[in-house]
């Protein structure tokens, strides 16, 4: 798979769905400071995943926040499958106390299958953690507190985020012309 498209079509998914109909707030910030690191796995196995993973995790550790302060970890060639990946997600988290980063660092996840437990495969609800392709999203724990202490009720974003994407619906996402 071309990295370079990868990178593309995640990269416009944050323009236009993330940022565009403002999903997360903060991104906006760390998009037009070129602070966001893009990075294609060419792994295609969990295994080789949870390396570049460990790798990816002790590079944004060691960055200057100035620099690097999020990354996106995208690996179109593993976990296509969204339980699979779910499960992978427990291997991701024991992986951050091993290297001893939790408070330091924490991962968020994003598929292009995403489902909320208890949704319907198509509820529009689950568009707000679906991503073009398997992404791990690497965020610093410092950077995750300040936003949320420049926000006063950062828990009203999901049910925002829920409205917007009612309003949107199936072809109102499906107008943004991302990559599925």
């Amino acid at each position: 798979m071309n990295q370079e498209q990868v990178i593309a079509d995640t990269r416009d998914w944050v323009v236009k769905a993330v940022i565009g109909l403002n999903l997360c707030p903060f991104a906006k910030a760390v998009h037009v400071n070129e602070r966001i690191r893009y990075v294609v796995s060419d792994a295609t196995g969990p295994e080789q995943l949870l390396k570049d993973l460990a790798r990816e995790l002790l590079a944004l550790n060691r960055a200057d926040p100035e620099d690097v302060d999020t990354t996106l970890l995208i690996h179109p060639g593993v976990l296509t499958d969204f339980l699979d990946f779910n499960d992978f997600l427990d291997a991701a988290d024991a992986l951050v106390d091993e290297l001893k980063l939790d408070g330091v660092l924490q991962i968020a996840d994003f598929h292009p299958g995403y489902q909320f437990e208890g949704s319907e495969p198509d509820d529009i609800a689950n568009y707000s953690n679906r991503a073009p392709y398997p992404t791990l999203h690497l965020l610093r724990e410092e950077s995750i507190t300040r936003a949320v202490e420049s926000m006063p009720d950062t828990a009203a974003i999901f049910e925002g985020n829920l409205d917007t994407l009612e309003k949107l619906g199936h072809e109102g996402w499906a107008a943004l012309g991302l990559k599925r």
